[in-house]
């Protein structure tokens, strides 16, 4: 294992998909053990990492290959992070009408759907996060 990618994957990981979650996902059980290190070195660190490319760019990819893909969990989870990376609303709608054209009405409107709940969810957590 390369140390060094795998500290900045970790880092990059918790700010895009939060320290709770990573924390979690390293704590699952040892069946997952080297998994998670695998993708907080390579992904995380090879890839999320580079500077050249923005991670709200690399965010509405991800939101278009898992609605292509159809990996719903996962697709819940990275919509958050987008959220985090600055995607906006607007963004979500052009990435989505992009995946009807490409990979079908029925993978896009699972994602319309999905993203629809998960901006209900995040502006709740936010409104119920500012002090009175």
């Amino acid at each position: 294992m390369d140390k060094a990618l795998f500290e900045a994957g970790i880092a990059t990981r918790k700010e895009v998909l939060g320290t709770d979650y990573v924390g979690r996902a390293f704590e699952e059980n040892a069946l997952t053990d080297e998994f998670q290190k695998i993708v907080t070195e390579y992904a995380w660190g090879a890839v999320w990492s580079r500077p050249d490319f923005p991670r709200k760019t690399r965010s509405m990819l991800n939101l278009a290959m898992l609605t292509a893909l159809n990996r719903p969990k996962e697709l819940r989870l990275h919509m958050r992070a987008a959220i985090r990376n600055g995607v906006t609303k607007q963004d979500f709608v052009e990435v989505f009408l992009q995946t009807l054209i490409y990979c079908g009405a029925p993978a896009a409107n699972d994602s319309f759907r999905m993203a629809a709940e998960v901006w209900s969810e995040v502006e709740a957590e936010q409104a119920n996060a500012k002090p009175e």
